[in-house]
């Protein structure tokens, strides 16, 4: 089936939830469809997740034109006991890459002519 990601057997250290926010963070105008091919998730899954996120104050969005900005609330915490005092911004700090090995997400904002 075209469009639908590679599937992924057996557990990782990172939820999807957390790889979603880490590719909005890298871009915050990002398409969905974008962060799908990114995290190996289907578009409908991200929605759902983007949604989670959004329901519980982590992410926030604003409708530019045709495409959404999605705004990240650094200071919130973490939901689980285990990870209390940690914020959004103290996770994508650990998720972060060196620059030179990210491959980064298209930037879909419009250049200026």
């Amino acid at each position: 089936m075209d469009g639908v990601p590679e599937s992924h057997t057996g557990w990782t250290f990172v939820t999807n939830h957390a790889r979603v926010l880490a590719a909005i963070a890298d871009n915050p105008s990002t398409r969905i469809r974008d962060i799908a091919a990114h995290c190996r998730l289907t578009e409908r899954a991200v929605q759902k997740i983007i949604s989670d996120l959004e329901q519980d104050g982590y992410l926030s969005h604003v409708r530019e034109g045709r495409t959404n900005s999605y705004r990240i609330d650094p200071g919130k915490v973490l939901r689980h006991p285990a990870e209390a005092g940690l914020t959004v911004a103290s996770l994508l700090s650990l998720l972060v890459q060196d620059e030179a090995d990210r491959s980064p997400l298209p930037d879909r904002r419009p250049t200026p002519a």
